[in-house]
């Protein structure tokens, strides 16, 4: 889903500036996974102007972190405000946690991406907990176990070396808590799985 652009007001001045706000900020990667940028990834939600405490007008760049805690969050930040301080704009970043980020907000691209990178895409997470019934989605709250998995374990989970479906989990935490660790059993290669979410 790409977000939206947006502005306190609708003048077409504005419109151009935040135009070009998102231009400069569709160069910024995330720091743990380089090869995909903030906006592929969802992290970067929207670009706003509002009005400063002295009345000036500054841009507002709206970011939600992938997960509680994500130690990449101040560095992404840190990128935001410098890259704007870089291009002589005034600006702050907010941080947005609802609605919270979910790997559904990953675009295509950055997933073929990841998998060229030698990480394996996330499934959709709207599917891998969810029954629908009807035009009606029932969320499960269950327990898992061994004899009630929640549906993304019943998913194959493809080596992005070899595209061999004989993976195994090797341990629920890979290189980021976003990620686990797996390894295909054909070509004996470890690599991580974006967790989805």
């Amino acid at each position: 889903m790409t977000p939206a652009i947006t502005a306190t007001t609708s003048s077409a001045p504005q419109q151009s500036a935040i135009a070009q706000a998102w231009l400069l900020l569709e160069s910024l990667t995330d720091p743990e996974i380089p090869v995909v940028t903030l906006r592929e990834l969802g992290i970067l939600r929207d670009v706003r102007l509002a009005s400063s405490n002295d009345g000036s007008e500054q841009f507002e760049v709206v970011i939600t972190p992938t997960y509680s805690g994500c130690p990449a969050m101040g560095q992404i930040e840190d990128d935001v405000r410098n890259l704007l301080n870089a291009n002589g704009l005034q600006g702050r970043v907010v941080t947005q946690l609802a609605p919270a980020w979910t790997t559904d907000w990953i675009t295509q691209e950055a997933k073929d991406k990841l998998r060229a990178y030698g990480i394996a895409p996330p499934h959709s997470g709207a599917d891998h907990d969810c029954l629908t019934q009807g035009n009606t989605s029932i969320v499960q709250f269950a327990a898992r176990s061994a004899s009630n998995p929640g549906r993304h374990e019943l998913l194959a989970v493809p080596c992005p070396q070899c595209d061999s479906e004989n993976t195994t989990e090797t341990s629920h935490f890979g290189s980021t808590a976003c990620k686990a660790l797996y390894r295909c059993l054909d070509c004996m290669e470890p690599f991580d799985y974006f967790k989805p979410y």
